[in-house]
């Protein structure tokens, strides 16, 4: 069917006035602000292009804006969300914090290749396939979303090749079954007495953490000036360019190589990602990272939403019921993050709050995590995103390490 609209700059300018009136309805309050605690904004900025362009509206993937984004908004995404880490902050919120962040990290490493295992003893055609088909592939979508966020998935995406057409199920698993979990620690938040008294936890932390995290928010918050706004995209497409640079120079003597021919390290998003993640990192320690305080990481969220819509519009909401079982993958991988979330806690005892914010760091990051932690109280809100960043710099490298952790157990 020939879309309605096929002149891209229309399309994206529908994509940003979506964008603009979900923030604006989430703003409004009221019923609104249910919805959206129960409806996370992610899930409405990838539903409604997917069902514009599922009905015709526009071309799926808006032709030539896919491109566009992940070659220029993902890597300086990247980078800005990764700019604001601060390693003597995340430290200073004590060993159980990062203890908890970690466990929850290698929960989704071991859980994709142990679901995808386990399913195959009893259908291992539902999880095998081949090429771009390859269900370890579209898995690995979900292993940068579960550890980093949005933009980690949409780098997976590109760096494994996984079939654009069977995306959307990914997609699917990814919000359905990440959201079920997070029904459950919003219900914990809101009395978690009687799951610390289990655990038995300390929680004489958390008061100390409330109160350290309002005096860090006071004094990260400055007015921004044009300047500011300047230097951010200086440093975001700066490091863009290199990372373009860095993979122009390695890919083509990396193919030159038997040893590396037809691997991962000839991808030239591969070093694109690797890159600008690492010059973020690298950027954290110079007084570059001071610019979070004019909004970098604020606008690197931007542009991961406004990724995020056009990724929207190459998903194919109708074919979700084609893969039921693939649903059932992502649950036991849930499972698997859960139970090893909890027996981790129990033997350090660590208040249920780590290992909500902990786990939402990395199942959801910046877009859930600070909601979790706003649930325990608003003060704690900036743990959340604290953590979450971390989340992004390491969904590059624990994606690709769950990933290639699936393509050796997947069936042929």
């Amino acid at each position: 069917m020939e879309p309605l609209i096929t002149n891209d700059a229309v399309t994206l300018g529908l994509l940003v006035a979506v964008l603009g009136g979900v923030f604006y309805t989430r703003g409004l309050g009221g019923g609104w602000t249910k919805f959206y605690t129960f409806v996370p904004i992610i899930l409405v900025c990838y539903l409604i292009p997917s069902l514009m362009a599922t009905f015709g509206l526009f071309a799926p993937g808006g032709e030539n804006l896919w491109p566009i984004a992940r070659d220029y908004l993902l890597p300086a995404s990247l980078v800005l969300m990764i700019l604001s880490i601060d390693l003597k902050a995340i430290i200073g919120l004590g060993p159980k914090a990062l203890i908890m962040f970690f466990t929850a990290t290698i929960g989704i490493v071991i859980g994709g290749p142990i679901a995808i295992f386990l399913v195959a003893l009893v259908s291992p055609e539902a999880v095998g396939g081949e090429g771009m088909d390859a269900v370890w592939r579209g898995f690995a979508t979900l292993a940068g979303s579960w550890i980093g966020g949005g933009a980690n998935q949409a780098a997976m995406l590109e760096v494994y090749g996984f079939n654009p057409e069977r995306y959307s199920v990914m997609i699917a698993i990814d919000i359905v079954v990440a959201n079920i979990w997070m029904v459950f620690l919003l219900y914990g938040a809101g009395n978690p007495e009687p799951i610390d008294r289990w655990l038995k936890a300390d929680t004489s932390a958390i008061e100390t953490l409330k109160t350290k995290m309002e005096s860090f928010s006071l004094q990260s918050e400055r007015p921004s000036q044009a300047k500011d706004f300047v230097l951010i995209m200086a440093v975001a497409f700066g490091a863009v360019g290199a990372s373009h640079l860095v993979a122009d120079l390695l890919v083509p003597a990396l193919e030159t190589s038997p040893v590396f021919a037809g691997s991962i390290l000839t991808s030239s998003f591969f070093w694109i990602v690797v890159t600008a993640t690492t010059i973020g990192m690298a950027l954290s320690f110079t007084p570059a990272r001071n610019l979070e305080g004019a909004g970098a990481s604020k606008i690197g969220s931007a542009f991961i939403f406004l990724l995020v819509a056009i990724i929207g519009t190459k998903m194919d909401i109708f074919r979700i019921g084609e893969a039921k079982t693939l649903f059932i993958v992502g649950l036991i991988w849930m499972l698997v993050h859960v139970a090893l979330l909890l027996l981790v806690a129990k033997l350090v005892r660590a208040p249920f709050f780590f290992v909500a914010v902990g786990s939402k760091a990395n199942v959801g990051g910046a877009a859930s995590a600070p909601v979790v932690a706003a649930a325990f109280h608003p003060a704690l809100a900036p743990v959340g995103v604290l953590l979450a960043v971390l989340g992004y710099a390491l969904g590059t490298y624990g994606a690709i390490l769950c990933a290639e952790l699936m393509r050796m157990v997947a069936p042929v």
